[in-house]
């Protein structure tokens, strides 16, 4: 499994105004809505309750929310460069400026864990967190997602 294969490139978006969780998981939604059709309500609900089963921020800027869906066909990713942080509660205290949200279908089992680990690693390399950093353009931010990881795979 490549990031490519998860990632569409109109999936990915710098952010400037999610000012809490809700807000963002509302961005979430807006764009599994436009690129998948789902429902702005069942992606916010499903990645809320994901969330208050224990915080998605893993770290060092990052935060991976996820969640899985009833009208999920196939995993696939949203990735979100915030311009101003958020707090996520995550486990090191430092707030957030890098998304990886994941969705899949209720049935998905391991291709959901799978997606997961993937998105871990590379969300983990603190090249690839620093050129998301010092990008906007939601373009390059899918090349340096999609990219990146296909050269390390090889």
């Amino acid at each position: 499994m490549e990031l490519a294969t998860i990632l569409r490139s109109d999936a990915v978006k710098a952010l400037h105004g999610a000012t809490s969780k809700k807000r963002l998981f509302q961005e979430i939604a807006d764009v599994a809505n436009s690129v998948s059709g789902l429902n702005l309500t069942d992606v916010c609900s499903a990645l809320q309750e994901r969330e208050n089963l224990g915080p998605t921020g893993v770290g060092h800027g990052v935060a991976l929310p996820h969640a899985r869906l009833r009208d999920v066909d196939d995993v696939f990713g949203i990735f979100i460069r915030l311009e101003k942080s958020l707090d996520f509660g995550s486990v090191d205290r430092q707030p957030v400026d890098l998304v990886f949200a994941l969705l899949a279908p209720e049935d998905a089992g391991v291709e959901h864990l799978k997606a997961l680990a993937l998105v871990s690693r590379t969300m983990r390399d603190a090249n690839i967190c620093a050129k998301l950093r010092a990008n906007n353009d939601p373009a390059t931010l899918h090349t340096i997602l999609t990219e990146t990881r296909n050269v390390q795979a090889a």
